[in-house]
């Protein structure tokens, strides 16, 4: 097919474009959700097991599914093109202010505005405002036909910036901040070092063994070998990973939530709101400065995206498996999904408002190597 009736054929569905465990993660999720709410009733005891043996205060169990989850998409970060980036300011100038300025501060406003009254679901949101995109995010680029280079990078440079200001941010917003504006302040019991310990190791552990992964497969068998045949066989662990943690997880909030549905359904709000705000705001932005569609593309998906496994990951370290933190962290994939893949669809009927570029060939998607998380 030429480039120019590329250019013009007909969008593939986003459904097909998805493989089969992709295309049913909403599915799997209400199963894995179900599934831990049952473990939870059948076995009441399962909470003082999973605590027995703990990774900076979580569960054993819970940490080696955070960490399975994470390592295959950041093994599929393209960690050479950090400097391609750099150098496009209209790109990289918006979305480093949209991820760590718009975003956290537009949750946290979100969060007292729905949430006054329940202080640990407010301070769950605050953390997920806080964990921006590092991988899961590059599906809905894709999808979107968004530019891969740049939300590949956009990606490695949330992951680094993400373990140096994580905690910092943490302290601002849940601390500082409050106590600036009046409003009631988290009394935290741990040090601003604990929560960066948590950060680097549910983060910075999966980054490196995705940035070794990449260094030394490329370097023993090519690029097109990782990317064609390892990659596909890792990806799926990330998707195992998820709905393993969720399973736990949810056996531990089972009470909470079958005696608390109203809060759960408080929580789906600020989030549904926060991902509209700032996908529309972000494509919005990408167009008022003059980027194409593609990079605008990436820029709303890469600051609308979230990063669930380590604000679940600190939830937990910080407050607890069974905390109403570590719940309001779990809602969040749930919502994500759906959202996000609406909002794919939204994007793609959005590409005449951008200035028309050349089309650039480009491989089709792969539905094997897209398992993502």
């Amino acid at each position: 097919m030429s480039a120019q009736a590329a250019a013009t054929a007909p969008a593939e569905p986003v459904a097909g474009r998805l493989s089969f465990l992709d295309r049913f993660l909403a599915v799997w999720i209400l199963l894995a959700m179900a599934a831990g709410l049952g473990l939870g009733h059948l076995v009441p005891g399962l909470g003082d097991a999973l605590a027995k043996v703990t990774v900076t205060g979580v569960s054993l169990p819970i940490a080696l599914g955070l960490l399975v989850m994470m390592y295959p998409v950041l093994a599929k970060v393209r960690y050479d093109r950090l400097e391609t980036v750099t150098r496009d300011r209209r790109l990289l100038v918006p979305s480093l202010v949209l991820n760590w300025v718009v975003g956290p501060a537009l949750m946290f406003a979100l969060a007292w505005i729905f949430l006054p009254d329940l202080p640990e679901y407010r301070t769950g949101l605050i953390i997920v405002g806080l964990a921006r995109c590092i991988a899961m995010v590059i599906i809905w680029n894709d999808l979107a036909c968004g530019n891969r280079e740049a939300a590949a990078v956009l990606v490695a440079l949330n992951s680094v910036f993400q373990v140096l200001a994580f905690s910092l941010l943490g302290w601002f917003y849940l601390s500082v901040l409050p106590g600036w504006l009046g409003l009631e302040q988290t009394a935290l019991d741990v040090s601003v070092w604990e929560i960066a310990r948590s950060v680097l190791i549910f983060l910075g552990i999966p980054l490196l063994a995705g940035f070794l992964t990449r260094r030394l497969g490329e370097k023993a068998k090519g690029r097109t070998w990782y990317e064609t045949e390892l990659i596909p066989r890792i990806g799926p662990f990330a998707l195992y990973g998820l709905l393993f943690t969720i399973v736990v997880l949810f056996a531990l909030q089972g009470d909470a939530i079958t005696s608390q549905p109203l809060d759960v359904a408080r929580i789906a709000l600020p989030l549904l709101v926060y991902f509209a705000v700032m996908w529309a705001g972000s494509m919005a932005a990408g167009r008022a400065v003059g980027l194409d569609y593609p990079k605008a593309a990436t820029l709303a998906f890469t600051a609308a995206g979230n990063n669930f496994e380590l604000a679940i990951a600190v939830a937990i370290a910080t407050f607890g498996a069974t905390s109403g933190q570590a719940l309001a962290g779990v809602v969040g994939p749930l919502i994500e999904v759906p959202v996000l893949i609406g909002l794919v669809y939204v994007a793609l009927g959005a590409r005449r408002f951008f200035p028309q570029t050349a089309p650039v060939a480009r491989p089709a998607v792969s539905p094997e190597s897209s398992a993502h998380v």
